[in-house]
């Protein structure tokens, strides 16, 4: 029973649910069915379900069929009512198509007309319009057929104009057109073949500056030099001032005329063709050279089209490139002054131009591109100038670069151009014209000495003593009263080397011309310059005449007489700078010359010379000394040798007689005191071992002609027995064995007022060595003989003696 109340219950569950999903069904829209339906299979009484859904849908349709029912009636009513306007709008629409068709019967001929009239309006319209066009496109083919011919005819700027007025005016008011559109897309082309043609001529223009910058260059230091000589003649000449031509504008007013209707001629290339002007006429300007108008009208028209720096910037950069080429010299410049010339020139027309341009056109180049370009150019210039100058060792060629530089500096100082730093240059180069001068006087003076005799000038007649005098500034009043012939002391180098030093002061000058400057910078210059000659080259000169091997007495005492007149003329050489430069010795920081110290060292080494060679002529005589050292025969009379050598030195001193006394008393102090020294060491060498009486009896008399030839007085001036002192040391020590006064040496020495107090202890017991062992060896029997005995004994007590006074000496 309880089962049968669960079924029920159950069933009544379920038909609930299958009524509510039925509601659903009826309320919901179809495409939201889904999940309903879905539910309803997921259970397990969808086919209850089915025949619920089957009662409902026939229940609906007897609803349906109940509604028709009710309306039917009004329905029919509506369609007989249609029917019947159906057949009114039936007659209606046949009346007016009959209508229609007579009015389109009536009205055909009309609506021909009709289109006739709206064709003419129609081409009368169009004609109109067309003429209204065509007046707006004839002033645009008008501009471009000019714009064409000013193309063809070069006329660029005027065409660029034309262009500009085509674009901006005309070609607006009919750019419909398709001609137009080609017009304008052909603007940009024309607007860059203007700029091309325009910048072709530029580079031709640059090309032919480039190449003719030489001939402006030269043509502008021309007009610098003419005016630099009639500032001269104006110095010169105060008074005729008035005279004086104007100096040319440096800045010639050209024909810049851009909208010239000719055609671009050739002068458009920068170089006007000028026919070469006599040297008496006027040089034409430098800037009459060239016609800029090639540069104003490309400058013009970048202006125009916007592109004025683009221009500025390859105008500036090209002019670069070309001053670096002309600033880089030729490899052979130092070669010819025509090479350093070409170089200026080039430097000079590359300048001109750029400062015109810098005066003629408003910011193309400004002051700092050009102070930046001359600022390079200064120090390549100065470096190149630097390193060619020092190739060339010929100072006439040092001088015209001198001379060209001092030129190149004057021309581009008229435009603006600092050139202080040229003029620094030339100093130096001064310094380098002071080496070549030197090098150039040191041949000059080599081939003076070598071609001189060395003898004093003999004049002959007044005429060559006043030629002489007016050379060499010589006064001697005994010499003035001798008669002719007679002769000058010195020799010719004397006024030769001092004409030579007076050149070479002129070429110094010549040097020191329009430096500008001051007197005291010049006499300062000349004077330094002047003593480098003295004190090296001609004193190197005179040192290596000195110094020659074959060079002789009599050579040797006429350059001591020869330096001792230049030194007295040295006064004279500071008076001739003097009158040059007029500048008093007396002013502060004049420097002096030292003419005076050379001369003076040259002398000082002739005289050491000429010791030295009477020294080795001494020798050479000694040489042929040939003395029987153990001969036992008293001779009478001095050796040959000696007398030969006295009688050389005799007629040696008589030379001297010119030479200064001091020199004259020195050599022939030096020759006795080495002819003394010789012989003592002759006496004492040690090949000679022993030595006999004889001999040294005979060598006594060679000393006595040495004493007698020093009594006779060869030179004047000694006093008294002064010359022979030289012979003193001799003397004694033969007098010594000669008189074999021991007893007084020995009882004496070391005292003042010693008879024998030049004699040497060692000296007189290397001489006594050699006599005691001639004694032992000669006389074999002596000691059978009580009187050689006693002898030998006394030698050997006095050589004790002798050895205990040296060795007393020596403690």
């Amino acid at each position: 029973m309880e089962r049968g109340k669960m079924a029920e219950a159950e069933s009544l569950e379920t038909a609930a649910e299958h009524e509510r999903i039925l509601r659903e069904i009826e309320s919901t829209d179809t495409a939201c069915i889904g999940p309903t339906l879905r539910s309803v299979y997921d259970g397990e009484e969808h086919g209850r379900f089915m025949e619920k859904l089957e009662t409902r849908i026939r229940n609906h349709d007897r609803e349906i069929e109940k509604m028709c029912n009710f309306h039917y009636q009004g329905f029919v009513d509506s369609i007989t009512e249609l029917l019947k306007v159906r057949g009114e709008a039936q007659k209606l629409k046949n009346q007016v198509t009959d209508t229609n068709r007579k009015l389109q019967h009536e009205g055909k001929e009309l609506v021909i007309a009709m289109e006739e009239l709206k064709q003419c309006r129609l081409q009368q319209r169009n004609i109109s319009a067309t003429v209204d066009k065509l007046m707006l496109c004839l002033p645009v083919l008008e501009m471009y057929s000019k714009l064409r011919d000013q193309m063809k005819t070069k006329r660029h700027y005027p065409a660029l104009k034309t262009l500009e007025h085509l674009e901006h005016t005309y070609l607006p008011q009919v750019s419909h057109y398709r001609f137009c559109k080609v017009m304008v897309d052909n603007i940009p082309k024309l607007r860059e073949e203007i700029k091309d043609v325009s910048m072709s001529d530029l580079k031709d223009f640059l090309e032919s500056i480039r190449k003719h910058s030489d001939k402006i260059g030269e043509t502008a230091m021309k007009q610098a030099q003419q005016q630099r000589n009639l500032d001269n003649i104006i110095l010169q000449q105060p008074r005729i001032g008035s005279k004086r031509k104007p100096k040319k504008d440096a800045y010639t007013i050209f024909d810049t005329e851009i909208g010239s209707t000719s055609p671009k001629s050739e002068q458009d290339s920068g170089i006007l063709d000028v026919e070469d002007e006599e040297d008496d006429e006027e040089v034409p300007g430098a800037q009459d050279l060239v016609d800029f108008s090639p540069v104003y009208r490309c400058l013009h028209i970048y202006s125009v089209l916007g592109a004025r720096e683009t221009f500025e910037n390859y105008y500036r950069k090209q002019r670069r490139k070309q001053a670096r080429l002309v600033l880089q010299p030729p490899s052979n410049m130092h070669e010819t002054l025509d090479g350093y010339r070409k170089y200026f020139n080039q430097i000079v027309g590359f300048f001109v131009v750029e400062d015109h341009i810098l005066h003629t056109t408003q910011g193309l180049v400004n002051r700092a591109y050009i102070d930046e370009l001359w600022e390079m150019a200064l120090s390549k210039t100065i470096a190149a100038l630097r390193t060619h100058s020092s190739y060339c060792s010929d100072p006439n060629l040092v001088l015209d670069l001198k001379n060209l530089i001092v030129l190149f500096a004057d021309t581009l100082q008229v435009y603006g151009f600092p050139v202080n730093q040229l003029f620094d240059m030339l100093l130096e180069i001064r310094d380098q014209y002071s080496e070549t001068l030197l090098k150039k006087w040191s041949g000059i003076f080599r081939n003076i000495l070598d071609s001189d005799n060395y003898s004093p000038i003999p004049v002959a007649s007044e005429e060559i003593y006043k030629k002489v005098v007016g050379q060499f500034p010589f006064q001697d009043t005994e010499l003035e009263k001798q008669p002719f012939p007679k002769k000058f002391p010195f020799s010719e180098f004397v006024p030769k080397v001092y004409n030579q030093i007076k050149e070479f002061i002129y070429a110094c000058l010549k040097f020191s011309e329009d430096l500008h400057l001051s007197s005291t910078e010049v006499d300062d210059m000349i004077r330094k310059s002047t003593n480098l000659l003295l004190t090296r080259t001609l004193s190197s000169s005179l040192q290596n005449v000195i110094k020659r091997k074959n060079i002789g007495l009599t050579e040797l005492v006429q350059i001591i007489i020869n330096t001792t007149h230049l030194e007295k003329s040295c006064k004279y050489l500071e008076e001739f700078i003097t009158n040059i430069t007029n500048v008093l010795p007396e002013t502060v920081h004049t420097t002096k010359l030292y003419g005076t110290t050379t001369f003076k060292d040259a002398r000082h080494a002739a005289e050491e010379e000429i010791y030295t060679n009477l020294n080795q002529k001494i020798d050479q005589f000694l040489q042929l000394a040939d003395y029987d050292w153990m001969t036992g025969d008293l001779g009478n009379k001095a050796s040959d040798y000696l007398v030969d050598l006295i009688a050389f030195l005799r007629s040696t001193f008589a030379v001297f007689t010119h030479l200064p006394g001091k020199v004259a008393q020195t050599a022939c102090m030096s020759a006795c005191k080495h002819l003394a020294t010789s012989l003592m060491q002759l006496l004492l060498e040690a090949e000679v071992r022993q030595l006999t009486l004889g001999a040294l009896q005979q060598f006594n008399l060679d000393v006595r002609e040495c004493e007698q030839f020093a009594r006779s007085g060869p030179v004047p001036g000694f006093q008294e027995d002064t010359l022979q002192l030289a012979f003193i040391d001799l003397r004694q020590l033969l007098d010594l064995f000669l008189q074999w006064d021991w007893s007084t040496y020995l009882a004496d020495y070391g005292q003042p007022t010693c008879k024998y107090l030049r004699v040497n202890p060692v000296t007189a017991l290397t001489l006594l060595e050699k006599m005691k062992d001639t004694s032992r060896k000669n006389n074999m029997f002596a000691q059978f003989r009580k009187n050689e005995r006693d002898k030998q004994k006394l030698i050997d007590t006095v050589a004790k003696q002798l050895r205990g006074l040296i060795s007393s000496h020596h403690s």
